[in-house]
Order: structure tokens, then sequence, then C-alpha cells
């Protein structure tokens, strides 16, 4: 049986009304062993983090903003050292949410995308497929961040703004939990999920009908100067405007 809970009309397992579970509903798998995970919460890591995310949802709900629900969680979990792994084009938030944190008296470790300074060509990439070819792009580096974080023993890292997949990858070697602050989206002013909410209007031909492949080898498309622009490139800019002053 394949969950489907996306297009579930009833939500059961939210009311506690058991009796009505759907048919293809995963609480029916294995007579409901897949989905009972109280042995697990038997853990005390496990438990403190289930505990601490349910007070935390309780006692904000509809009133903290997710700066000051991560800060609760943390304080509830006894966690005084913050990671912070941050992609370059979002080093402006990453220093504000540095200077908050710091105000309400956390540690703070901080490590960019870039750490490492890795050529894209190390991994493969050739120059015509670069975000902008013809200069040098080093690549993300979210292995290197989850080592900087663990080597610093944080208690939890929060992800601002990596990339689709440097995100996968940092969660995956972090050794601390990790909890999503931003979640990257250049066209929608990090808000992914204004797509879905135009989806049936000016973004359904975008999302409805699956973008061309593109065969391996072939040369990306060029970015236009005046649509689309890489976050180094906003970072380049910022940094020449802000001069002496960074």
């Amino acid at each position: 049986m394949q969950s489907a809970c996306a297009e579930c009309k009833v939500f059961a397992c939210s009311s506690g009304r058991l009796d009505a579970l759907p048919a293809n509903c995963p609480m029916r798998a294995a007579e409901g062993m897949i989905t009972d995970t109280r042995p697990l919460l038997a853990d005390p890591a496990i438990s403190k983090l289930a505990r601490a995310s349910a007070l935390v949802e309780a006692e904000g709900y509809c009133r903290w903003t997710r700066v000051e629900e991560v800060m609760e969680f943390a304080r509830r979990l006894g966690v005084s050292r913050l990671g912070v792994a941050f992609c370059v084009g979002l080093k402006e938030e990453a220093r504000l949410l540095n200077r908050v944190l710091v105000a309400n008296g956390f540690e703070v470790v901080s490590v960019a995308c870039k750490t490492g300074s890795i050529p894209k060509e190390e991994i493969g990439i050739a120059d015509d497929e670069k975000v902008r070819p013809g200069t040098y792009e080093a690549t993300c580096n979210p292995i290197g961040q989850a080592r900087v974080l663990n080597e610093a023993e944080t208690g939890l890292n929060l992800i601002v703004g990596l990339c689709v997949g440097h995100d996968s990858l940092f969660i995956k070697h972090s050794q601390a939990p990790v909890t999503c602050l931003i979640a990257k989206d250049r066209v929608l002013a990090h808000n992914p999920v204004g797509a879905l909410y135009c989806s049936n209007g000016y973004y359904r031909q975008r999302l409805f009908h699956r973008h061309p492949e593109r065969s391996e080898g072939a040369t990306a498309p060029a970015l236009s100067r005046h649509s689309e622009r890489s976050e180094e490139s906003v970072a380049l800019k910022a940094d020449s405007s802000a001069g002496a002053s960074e």
C-alpha cells in the first residue's frame, strides 16, 4: 500500500477518529506498526526534541515568528550554542540573524556555503555550466559547513538559504539536530510556497508542465542580465556598495 496523505479528505489521525481511517492510510500498514513510533519516543534525546517542539507550537501558536520559535525551541532544549549554515547570497540576513541570536543570549557559530573555496571544475562542472561562465566559481560546500559546526559542537543548527540539494547534504552530515529557518527561492523572495498559492493562476503553466530535459553536457541557457542574477553576483554588488564598512 502506498501512502497518499496529501489527497486525504478525512485526516482521522488528527481528530483521533481511528475508526474512520481511509483504506490506504499508512496507519493501517502492518497493523499500525510502521507509524507507531512510541518505542522510539522512549529514547530521552528523541523525547526531549518532540516535547520541546510541541510546547513551542502550543505557546507560540499564531503569535511567534519562526525566528522566535527557533530561539524558544533552543532554550527548551537547553542549547546555548547555535550553528548557522548560510548561503553567501543571504549574508546580510545571516548577519542580522547572528545579531538577534547574540542579543538573546546565544553563542553563534556561523559558516558560509563557499567555505573551502573548492572550484566547481573539481566536481565536474564545465565552464559553460556555471552560473557565470568565464569566472571563478567555488562550489557550495555543505559537508564542509556541517564539519565546521560539528567541530564547534553546536547544539542546534539553522539552515539559512542553502540551495536545493545542498541543504540535503548539510542535514545528512550534521551531528546536531537541524531546522530550516529560510528556504531559498531566488524568484519569490525566499517564499517558495508562493508558487503553490499561484499554481491555479499565474504559475499554472510553469508548475503543471514539466520543464524540458537537458541532455548531459548540453550548454545551459545564458542568464539574462535583466531577469536573473546569481546569489554570488548579488553578494558582490553588496560588497562593492558597502566599501570599507564591511
